[in-house]
């Protein structure tokens, strides 16, 4: 039975091999369930031209479908390095149980992976951000919502 460190290193020769091979940036991220890898992706933002193609993402799509399920729990994430902000939203809208991680995101900033602006931006009034968030209201704005909330048969994630 692999260990954690085990999957850790897998997830960061999948970083390796990813950059290596050309086809995206230096991550790499599996997921295990029950001590069986069911997902395992490199970033792939480049190849994809597609800015949420981060390895965590990826994998977290992958998973989804082989377990048919929209949420992870019982799973385990181990990825290349901590991950971003958006990967840690994806994170916890997965359910994930865990995550495991080798670099820090000093590590990635050092490499020119440098997230911190977004740290600094979630807590700041969404108007006051860099891209500007303006809140434009409407008549019936709040229809989907109430839509949503009187629907019997939704199902809730």
């Amino acid at each position: 039975m692999s260990t954690h460190s085990d999957y850790l290193q897998q997830a960061i020769d999948l970083a390796a091999e990813n950059v290596e091979s050309g086809q995206g940036g230096p991550y790499g991220a599996l997921i295990v369930k029950e001590g069986k890898i069911i997902a395992a992706s490199g970033n792939q933002v480049t190849g994809r031209l597609d800015p949420t193609a981060h390895a965590e993402v990826m994998a977290i799509r992958m998973a989804c479908q082989t377990l048919n399920d929209y949420q992870l729990t019982g799973c385990t994430l181990y990825t290349s390095c901590e991950p971003c902000p958006m990967c840690l939203g994806a994170i916890y809208w997965a359910r994930l149980d865990k995550v495991y991680y080798a670099c820090s995101r000093e590590d990635a900033a050092a490499a020119g992976f440098d997230d911190s602006f977004i740290y600094d931006e979630i807590p700041l009034p969404p108007a006051a951000r860099r891209i500007a968030m303006l809140n434009l209201k409407q008549g019936n704005d709040l229809k989907p919502f109430e839509l949503w909330n009187a629907k019997p048969d939704k199902i809730l994630y």
